[in-house]
């Protein structure tokens, strides 16, 4: 008698122990994980992140170019990215202008874009205000929410009250629909009538600034 119910509770607990292992494996495979949805924001996060600068990238290419203090490129980076997240292209180039109360403006540069395309732009364009004088120098321009490079070439209004000074550098912002550049200059500071007015971005070299 003690033998068999000996044999009986054995088959008791390998049943019960089949059951809980069936019970589990057939619990996983209809139930994933649910760290997928999580796993699937951070691939779309990085593929967004993949497609454009971030600050550090940023404030190296415009410490190298237009020269000056890692720390008042950063600010002004700081500044650009609290506004306007993160750009995916970039345009490095010169300009010159002169004025008389209103001005003119005229440049040339390379527009870079996050996925390595390079493209030769112009623009011009006036400015209007307290603005007397001469000038050229290098201009990094940051460029925001450009879905296509040909989509640089028109016409980009300033933002009023956008004006950013810090340490010799200036940066203000100008628009078209959800597209926006961001100037930084050198010595801004001595032509304030260049943050106001526009930009004509073109494929070739114009004369006419209207």
């Amino acid at each position: 008698m003690h033998l068999i119910n000996s044999h009986l509770f054995k088959s008791l607990v390998v049943g019960v122990s089949l059951a809980l292992i069936t019970g589990t494996l057939s619990g996983c495979a209809n139930n994933p994980p649910a760290s997928n949805a999580t796993a699937g924001a951070q691939t779309n996060t990085a593929a967004n992140d993949s497609n454009s600068y971030n600050e550090y990238e940023t404030t190296n290419e415009a410490v190298n170019f237009l020269g000056g203090s890692a720390e008042t490129n950063a600010k002004l980076m700081d500044k650009a990215f609290a506004d306007y997240g993160r750009p995916n292209a970039y345009i490095e180039g010169e300009e010159a202008g002169g004025a008389i109360v209103l001005g003119v403006r005229y440049g040339k540069g390379e527009l870079v874009t996050k996925s390595g395309q390079r493209t030769l732009v112009y623009w011009q364009g006036p400015s209007v205000g307290w603005d007397f004088g001469g000038d050229a120098g290098k201009v990094f321009i940051l460029v925001y929410n450009l879905p296509q490079t040909d989509l640089i070439f028109q016409r980009f209004a300033g933002v009023n009250g956008s004006l950013y000074f810090v340490g010799g550098l200036g940066m203000d912002y100008l628009r078209s629909q959800d597209i926006v550049v961001a100037p930084i200059r050198v010595g801004v500071g001595l032509r304030l009538g260049a943050s106001v007015g526009y930009m004509q971005f073109t494929r070739d070299k114009s004369y006419l600034p209207f």
